[in-house]
């Protein structure tokens, strides 16, 4: 690294990350800036031209070098990073490229040129009267728009009378994302088969069936490095996570069918000088894979599962990326064998009557070695006002644990479950109860 301090902005900083930020090789030689608030960037609709003044704001009153900009999470981070890069020389991949995976529409053209690793897919017609699934694509599937946050107004849907149900639904919030969405789309120079699409269209889906996996990895110098296969674990009976966990259980030609797709399909994006992730669907009984999604940044969700298996956290190759240096992860240089994130979550609607102090989880971290805890709703807030969950359940707390096998894993996460003693009131005018998943 530099013998100076580098300025490195972190668009969306937030205190969980900083944590593990501070914990990334030469940490101490790096002064980490927040440019712009979770407040400002995820709630409500966003302005993305005011939040491009406010960034250039204080990036251009900064009284220093600007030698980094970078993010971890989604729209609008993403493509913030990419125009702030472009506009300040700063090292990023190229804004096309983000939204050729963001938008999931455009994402599913892309692939479909250099994969058959996909479900079938195709637009549905959000204006009609009587809006029907398209041609060829089957029942159950999974109704989305173009981009959300989360799995923000994805449903999945079994019949005819859930999918208008759905429809219904995404009509009413699509604007939301969709509308800010535009303007980046705005500024491209878009394909053909892009013209009219927009930024609020609806996407269906065919349901993908087996394991759900995730694939880490990045691009330097005209190489493409996969650094990590994780696998996530649902809630029995439901679409929700209960875990992410790592590594993989997969055998190794299946991690190597993985690989090699993600490389494929990246390179043709056009991918450069930065982290991704991308969600697949192993399915044991066919042997098939198949691409979820494609994410245009790591995942910050397993920054510590990383930490515990390999010794680094997953923001090494994001910072290392941004600044020329050497993005390689170590392997297996961590302290446990596996790790894992838990997902607590509610299926309905509550208040929550007391969240533990700072104090409280800092005894519990001590308590039991090897965990991390980030409790998601403020003290008596309603669980249906949290931003960014899912269609189905409430997030209420992040729980990473790390240990020798999958028994400890679930240990401590009980553990940490029972000490954390979550409580919650149910609501005078209580919201819809998310016990029922279409999609199971």
């Amino acid at each position: 690294m530099s013998a100076h301090p580098r300025n490195v902005f972190v668009v969306g900083l937030d205190e969980a990350n900083l944590r593990t930020l501070r914990a990334v090789p030469h940490a101490g030689e790096l002064r980490l800036h927040p440019l712009l608030t979770i407040e400002e960037l995820q709630h409500g609709e966003v302005d993305v031209p005011d939040l491009i003044d406010k960034a250039r704001h204080v990036l251009d009153e900064f009284d220093g070098p600007v030698d980094a900009i970078v993010g971890y999470w989604d729209f609008p981070v993403s493509t913030l990073v990419a125009l702030l890069a472009q506009e300040y020389g700063t090292r990023a991949t190229s804004l096309e490229s983000v939204v050729k995976c963001e938008h999931k529409y455009w994402s599913r053209l892309v692939q479909r040129e250099v994969v058959t690793e996909h479900p079938r897919f195709g637009r549905v017609d959000l204006d009609t009267a009587d809006p029907r699934p398209p041609e060829g694509v089957r029942f159950p599937m999974w109704l989305k728009p173009a981009l959300s946050y989360s799995s923000e107004l994805a449903y999945g849907v079994g019949d005819l009378a859930e999918f208008r149900t759905a429809v219904d639904q995404i009509r009413q919030g699509i604007h939301r994302v969709g509308r800010p969405f535009e303007y980046i789309l705005d500024q491209l120079d878009l394909p053909e088969e892009m013209a009219g699409v927009g930024g609020r269209v609806c996407l269906a889906e065919e349901t993908l069936n087996g394991v759900q996996v995730a694939v880490e990895g990045y691009e330097r110098d005209g190489e493409i490095t996969v650094y990590g296969v994780l696998d996530s674990i649902n809630y029995p009976d439901s679409t929700s996570f209960l875990r992410h966990q790592y590594p993989s259980a997969l055998p190794e030609p299946v991690q190597e069918r993985l690989r090699e797709v993600s490389k494929r399909v990246m390179r043709h994006i056009g991918w450069q000088l930065a982290t991704f992730s991308i969600e697949f669907f192993y399915d044991p009984a066919t042997d098939g894979i198949s691409i979820l999604e494609i994410n245009p940044r790591h995942s910050q969700a397993h920054a510590e599962l990383f930490a515990y298996v390999d010794g680094m956290p997953n923001h090494h190759c994001m910072l290392a990326l941004a600044l020329d240096e050497d993005p390689a992860m170590p392997v297996r240089q961590g302290p446990y064998a596996l790790a894992a994130k838990w997902y607590y979550r509610w299926f309905a609607d509550g208040i929550v009557r007391e969240v533990p102090s700072p104090e409280e989880l800092a005894r519990i971290e001590k308590e039991i070695p090897g965990v991390r805890i980030d409790i998601v709703p403020d003290d008596g807030q309603r669980l249906s006002d949290v931003d960014q969950q899912d269609s189905y359940s409430y997030e209420v707390a992040h729980i990473f644990t790390g240990g020798a096998d999958e028994h400890e894993l679930r240990e401590k996460y009980d553990r940490c479950v029972a000490a954390l003693r979550l409580a919650f009131d149910r609501p005078t005018d209580p919201a819809a109860d998310r016990t029922t998943d279409p999609a199971t």
